[in-house]
This record gives C-alpha cells, structure tokens and sequence, in this order.
C-alpha cells in the first residue's frame, strides 16, 4: 500500500489553485444548502479551502497526507486544525480529537489515487450518521470526450509526466457507482467550469447510508 502513495504534490504556497475559482463557491453553496456547521476537508492541500470555509462561517479542520502542504496550511491559518494523514490511514485519533462532522469535502483529490475507494471509506468515518461527503473531480463524459479528441488534447489530458498527477478519469456514471458501492447514496450532482456538458469538474453529493 505505502508503495503506491504519492508523499509530494508539490506544494509551496498558501494560495488558491485556479481550481479553486470555479469550485470554492459551489461548495460553500451545496454545504450551505445542506444546512451543515461541521466540515473536514480531506485532501486539504495547502489549506486554501478551509480557510475560505472558516471564512464562511463553517467550523472546519483539514486532512491532507502532503508533510510540505500541512506546514504550509498550519502557517496560513493557525486557528484551524490540520492533521497529516492519508485514507489509507486509520482516523480513530482524529475522530476522539474533533468528534463527528456533519460534512465531508474533498476536492480534485480522487482523480489522484490509487485505490481510490479507500477516500469514501475513510470519510464515511469522519460524519455522523446520515452526515455528507461532497466530492469533485474532472469532468468526463460524451461531449467533453468528442471535443478533446477533435482538439487533439487526449495526450496533454492523460499525460503521465506529472508526478502524482491524475491517474483515474471518472464519469459522472462511475464515480456515483464508487460511491454507492461505499455506503453513500448519491442526492446531486452538479457541473462546474465552463459551459455545461464541457464542465471543467464535476460536483457529486452523497449522503451516508
């Protein structure tokens, strides 16, 4: 398993990826929706993303296995909770520490493990019962497919020559699926980032079963 984890994404500020235009605001929207005040974010980065949602008013505190992208978070925001961890690690500390959530988020971070069914499972011990996971991931399907390839983009899309980049491309049919095969039922889905159906990622809510 410590074999095909990835120890480096190469963090090194505490500012927001260009991600993070399009998706904060949708996920500060779905969790004020969903009426919820505790959130983790697993897969925290560098901490750009707890910080908006503390900013929003949500107690949050993040998860993220990256030792550089921790430091950076804790620098940037020493009033929230970081925890360097991995979902392939066990959370019980963290658990007694912060106790359940009502929430969790994680945000282009599936699309970069390889066992990625461990990221829902973790998760679905961090809430409470009935409690959230809001997930995104690039964008896949027909339209979007058709026009990387008629634009020649397959090779710089799939490249492999980023270190732990994007190694498992989901659909919107096969992420529900990953999902519901780990205890969640999906409730929404939304797109966002350019025009619909080119959406730059995808946006899947789940509720714990």
């Amino acid at each position: 398993m410590t074999n095909n984890v990835v120890a480096d994404y190469g963090w090194n500020a505490p500012t927001a990826t260009c991600a993070a235009g399009y998706i904060t605001p949708e996920i500060i929207s779905i969790l004020k929706g969903l009426r919820v005040r505790r959130v983790v974010d697993v897969g925290s980065g560098n901490g750009s993303l707890c910080g908006a949602l503390a900013a929003s008013g949500f107690s949050a505190y993040g998860i993220e296995y990256d030792a550089r992208g921790v430091g950076i978070a804790r620098d940037a925001h020493p009033s929230l909770h970081f925890y360097e961890r991995g979902v392939q690690d066990t959370p019980d500390d963290i658990i007694s520490a912060e106790g359940p959530v009502d929430a969790a988020v994680s945000t282009e971070v599936i699309e970069h493990l390889f066992s990625p069914h461990l990221l829902p499972m973790f998760a679905r011990q961090l809430v409470r019962p009935k409690g959230y996971l809001v997930i995104t991931t690039p964008y896949h399907g027909y339209l979007k497919n058709l026009a990387l390839s008629l634009a020649d983009k397959w090779d710089d899309h799939h490249t492999a020559l980023w270190h732990g980049g994007h190694i498992k491309f989901w659909s919107r049919s096969t992420l529900t699926k990953l999902l519901t095969d780990n205890g969640y039922t999906v409730i929404g889905f939304r797109g966002v980032g350019r025009l619909p159906w080119l959406w730059k990622s995808m946006v899947l809510i789940a509720q714990a079963n």
